[in-house]
C-alpha cells in the first residue's frame, strides 16, 4: 500500500539512456518524456514534455565519461524538476564520479567528491541512490539519504554458476588487487565461500603502480580479482601479471562493478593474461571498440527494485543480501 499516493515519474539523461529503459521494462512504467540537448555554445537544455507537479521523479544519470557534462545534466535536471513542483527528487546515480577524491591525499588538494555532494543537495535532490561508491564514507558528505546498492550479489551469482563444484573443491580465490580493496574482495569471498589473497602493490603516481608481493595461496587455481572500478586498468592487468607469474596461477578472472576504461584501457586487457573480465552495466560500453574478454552484468533489475522500494516507502535492506 502506497502512503504518500504520488505518481511515479523515471526520466534519463544522455549517460545510459538504455539503462533506464531497461529499468522502466522491469518496474513496468513508461520513461518519462523530456529531452536533454546542449546550445551550439555547448549549454545544456533539458525540457520536461510532462508535468511532474507533486510526483515522486527519479532521474537516472551516471556521471561518467565526459564526467562534467553529465554531472552538469543531473543537476540541470534536478533544477527543471524542482520548479516544476516534483513532489521528491531521486538522483540515481549508478556510478558516482569524483568518488576517488573523496580526501586530501596532499596539501592544498581539494576534496571534490564533498563539492559534488554539496552541489546535488544545493540543486534540489531528495534522495540519493548509487552503486559501490569507491569510498562508502561518502556517504556521509551528503545531508540527504543516501542508499549505496552492493553489486557483489550479482557477481556471487555468476560465479556460483560458473565454476560450481570447483567453489567446495577449494580450486577457486577471491584476490584483492591492492590493500584498499581487501574488504569489498573480502565479503565477495566469504560470500562465495572462497579463500582470500592480496597483490600487495606500491603506487609511484596517479594511474601507474608497481605490483611487489602476493599475499597468499595462489598457485594452481583459479583466480577471481575483484575490484569496484576498472579505469585505465593498469592496475589490474599489472596484478593479473604478478598473480601469473609470481603466484603460478592456473587461470585469471576478473570483475568490477564500474567499467570505466579510459586511455589504453581496452587495449592493455586484450593483451593481458585475464580470461574474463565481468562489468556491471553502471558505465555504458563504448560501441567503437570491441573486446572479446569483456561481458557485462545488468544492474537494471536491483535499480527496479530500489527504485520501487523507494517509492513504496519500504526498506530496501534485502537488496544488500
Amino acid at each position: 500500500m502506497i502512503a504518500h499516493r504520488k505518481e511515479i515519474k523515471i526520466f534519463s539523461g544522455n549517460a545510459n539512456p538504455k539503462l533506464t529503459e531497461d529499468i522502466c521494462r522491469h518496474m513496468g512504467i513508461k520513461l518519462g518524456n523530456a529531452s536533454v540537448s546542449c546550445f551550439s555554445d555547448g549549454e545544456i537544455s533539458v525540457s520536461l514534455y510532462e508535468t511532474v507537479r507533486g510526483a515522486d521523479v527519479f532521474l537516472v544519470q551516471p556521471t561518467s565519461m565526459p564526467v562534467n557534462e553529465h554531472l552538469m545534466e543531473l543537476l540541470i535536471m534536478i533544477d527543471a524538476c524542482k520548479r516544476a513542483s516534483a513532489g521528491r527528487i531521486t538522483a540515481v546515480i549508478p556510478y558516482f564520479g569524483y568518488a576517488r577524491q573523496d580526501r586530501k591525499a596532499k596539501a592544498r588538494d581539494p576534496i571534490s567528491a564533498k563539492l559534488v555532494a554539496n552541489l546535488l543537495t544545493k540543486a534540489g535532490a531528495d534522495r540519493i541512490l548509487t552503486m559501490d561508491l569507491h569510498a562508502s564514507q561518502i556517504q556521509g558528505f551528503f545531508d540527504i539519504p543516501v542508499d549505496n546498492l552492493l553489486g557483489h550479489p550479482l557477481f556471487v551469482e555468476y560465479y556460483t554458476k560458473k565454476f560450481g563444484a570447483l567453489l567446495e573443491a577449494d580450486k577457486v580465490i577471491g584476490v584483492s588487487p591492492d590493500v584498499g580493496s581487501v574488504s569489498r574482495t573480502r565479503t565477495f569471498a566469504h560470500k562465495l565461500h572462497i579463500g582470500l589473497a592480496i597483490v600487495d602493490k606500491r603506487r609511484e603516481r596517479a594511474n601507474v603502480s608497481e605490483v611487489m608481493n602476493i599475499i597468499g595461496d595462489v598457485r594452481d587455481k583459479h583466480v577471481i580479482l575483484f575490484d569496484d572500478m576498472v579505469d585505465t586498468a593498469g592496475s589490474l592487468c599489472g596484478a593479473a601479471k604478478a598473480l601469473r607469474e609470481i603466484g603460478g596461477a592456473k587461470d585469471i578472472y576478473a570483475c568490477a562493478s564500474h567499467g570505466v576504461l579510459s586511455g589504453d584501457a581496452i587495449d592493455r586487457i586484450s593483451k593481458s593474461c585475464i580470461k574474463e573480465l565481468i562489468f556491471l552495466d553502471t558505465i555504458p560500453y563504448c560501441s567503437d571498440v570491441h573486446c572479446d574478454k569483456i561481458k557485462y552484468l545488468s544492474v537494471a533489475p536491483m535499480f527496479a527494485e530500489a527504485i520501487d522500494r523507494v517509492y513504496e516507502e519500504v526498506p530496501i535492506s534485502s537488496l544488500f543480501n
